[in-house]
């Protein structure tokens, strides 16, 4: 499985803003702490979990004090137990403790998005089906809950709404049809993908009548979507979307859409347990 490439300067940015809004002119407690104190930390998982956010924490440190070590003992994707050590810091007992709280706070996201991502994935292992993330992210950690959802072995629907179009049922009203929306969309970006959401069949003909690349079929039950999946064999990629859950989305796979879309892999997460111990 391939992660999503996430820029540095993405990393460097969510890192710069969580700082500023933790320490903000000084982190008052930590100046209790003599200066020249040096400790050694060990962060654990206190349960298991998909491991995700290695970057993130690095930064995180990085840019409290460049001279703490970090020895790591797990990498993203890794499957971890509870109690297992995930790494071990070394340096200013002043600046760990500063950077604990936003370093264990990226760690416990994105692994806990990479770990509901593990089980959906393995949810639907025995089909051809493919389960993707939507938009429904943190603010300001997009790119960061979509590499998490590509180390828990999903996979990434568009970044945002400027690199590929999915037309909505207010934009179909908007644009006066779906042929319109299509053709309109051909015009402006002729090399991005169009997919269209439907509602009924008689949409779903719509869409492909004109042209579009591919259909997301929202709220069908199981018998409309396995009809449509022959409506489309061979003319469109399928997608199922909404209200899918992990106890619901084997049986969507099984009618052979192409892929599944859930909101639940970034915004039902519980973040992961984790703490850091100074020996």
């Amino acid at each position: 499985m391939n992660f999503l490439q996430v820029p540095q300067s993405i990393i460097e940015e969510n890192v710069f803003n969580a700082l500023k809004e933790d320490i903000g002119e000084g982190d008052i407690t930590a100046e209790l702490i003599p200066r020249e104190n040096i400790s050694l930390a060990t962060v654990i998982s206190r349960e298991d979990c998909i491991f995700c956010g290695l970057d993130w924490f690095e930064e995180t440190l990085r840019q409290i004090d460049t001279e703490i070590l970090i020895d790591w003992s797990v990498d993203d994707g890794d499957e971890i137990k509870a109690d297992q050590i995930i790494c071990t810091i070394s340096g200013s007992s002043q600046n760990i403790v500063s950077a604990e709280r936003t370093a264990l706070n990226f760690i416990q996201t994105l692994s806990a998005t990479a770990t509901l991502s593990h089980r959906y994935a393995k949810a639907v292992a025995d089909t051809n089906t493919k389960v993707l993330d939507t938009r429904k992210t943190i603010p300001g950690l997009r790119m960061a809950q979509k590499y998490a959802v590509t180390c828990g072995g999903c996979s990434n629907h568009r970044i945002g709404l400027f690199d590929a179009f999915l037309i909505k049922e207010n934009h179909i009203i908007a644009c006066d049809g779906i042929n319109n929306a299509v053709q309109d969309a051909r015009f402006h970006n002729p090399d991005l993908k169009v997919e269209i959401e439907v509602e009924n069949m008689d949409e779903l003909q719509q869409a492909i009548d004109a042209g579009a690349d591919r259909v997301l079929l929202d709220n069908f039950d199981i018998a409309s979507l396995k009809q449509a999946v022959e409506i489309c064999k061979g003319k469109i990629i399928t997608e199922a979307s909404g209200n899918i859950t992990i106890n619901t989305i084997h049986d969507v796979a099984k009618t052979g859409v192409d892929f599944i879309s859930t909101g639940a892999l970034t915004k039902d997460i519980k973040a992961i347990d984790l703490s850091m111990r100074f020996d």
